[in-house]
Parts: structure tokens; sequence; C-alpha cells
């Protein structure tokens, strides 16, 4: 097989995941927050995340096409400030959540997260400061781009992309299934 169709980079600790270690399926999606694609996917992947529970883990990594969506390093740098805090899925939650919204008003109605969430302002704003948080962002980009990440949402269960149509629930079901055994 060849390794455009491969995870190159392959799961780490310091990757941002939901669902223990051990579970049979790793689902990998390479997103970016602006992309309305992967707004159209994330309620999907909370459906999948349900309906697999314990034997699905569900990891998101960073892939903001910068040309098309303006506002999605800001977004992705939110949520890696929000990380420091231990705060990662509630921000990744609320950015895709309220994506329409901060899509359309701009920053000022993306920081409107910010409380939402709860975030120490002072300590995110020195987070945003660090060379780590767009460091990280550029490792996600770079390892998509290294597994034939060409758009988002991209999605990898256990390791091998997912070319099936994720927007047909069944169909993506049905993969995460297969991979089961």
């Amino acid at each position: 097989m060849n390794t455009a169709s491969q995870l190159t980079i392959p799961v780490r600790a310091e990757d941002h995941a939901q669902g223990v270690a051990t579970a049979a399926v790793t689902l990998v999606e390479y997103g970016d927050y602006q992309c309305p694609y992967c707004g159209a996917a994330y309620p999907l992947v909370k459906r999948l995340q349900q309906k697999f529970g314990g034997d699905l883990r569900f990891v998101f990594r960073n892939f903001p096409l910068t040309q098309a969506h303006p506002l999605a390093q800001m977004a992705a740098e939110l949520a890696e400030a929000a990380a420091t805090q231990g705060k990662f899925w509630p921000m990744h939650d609320w950015i895709y959540e309220n994506q329409e919204q901060w899509s359309e008003a701009g920053a000022e109605e993306l920081l409107d997260g910010v409380a939402v969430v709860g975030l120490d302002t002072a300590a995110l704003e020195r987070a945003l400061k660090q060379p780590q948080i767009e460091q990280r962002i550029k490792a996600d980009f770079n390892s998509g781009v290294r597994s034939g990440v060409n758009g988002t949402p991209t999605f990898f269960i256990n390791g091998q992309r997912f070319d099936g149509e994720w927007t047909r629930l069944e169909q993506f079901a049905e993969a995460l299934q297969a991979a089961l055994g």
C-alpha cells in the first residue's frame, strides 16, 4: 500500500485524544476549524463516539487551510492555548459548535469562546506568545502533508486513510465496525 493512504506519523502521547489508548479503533481527523465540511463532520464524529464508546479513540490534528479560511490559524491557536489549561476539548467543541457565527462575524466573535469555556485570559495570552503553540500546529500540518492529506476533513482509521463518504454516517460507522474485526 502506498504511504499516501497511511498515517505516516503514528498517534503519540502528545496528540489530543479522547478515549483510551488501548481502544480497538483509533480515528484520526485532520481538521480545519473554519472549514464548513469539518463543521459538518463534527456532530457525526460525536455520534460515532457515542455509538462505539470505549472501542473508539478519537484524535484531532490541526490542518488549517489559511488561504481559504483566514481565521483557521487563529482558531487552532486558541484551541492549543486552551490545551495549556487542560481545556483543549471544551475549546475544540465550542469552536465547532459556534463555527457559523464566528466565521461570519470574525475574530472578535471567536474570542467569545474564551469566556464561555472559562479560560484564564492572562494565562491564555501568555500561552499564545509561546512558540510551542505555532510549532504544534505546524507539526500537525506537516504530519498531515506527509500522510497525503490535501483537504479537510481527512480521516484515518487505525492508520489507514478512510476514502469512503464520511457524510454518510452508516458508511462511516461500517468502516469503523470493520476495523473492530
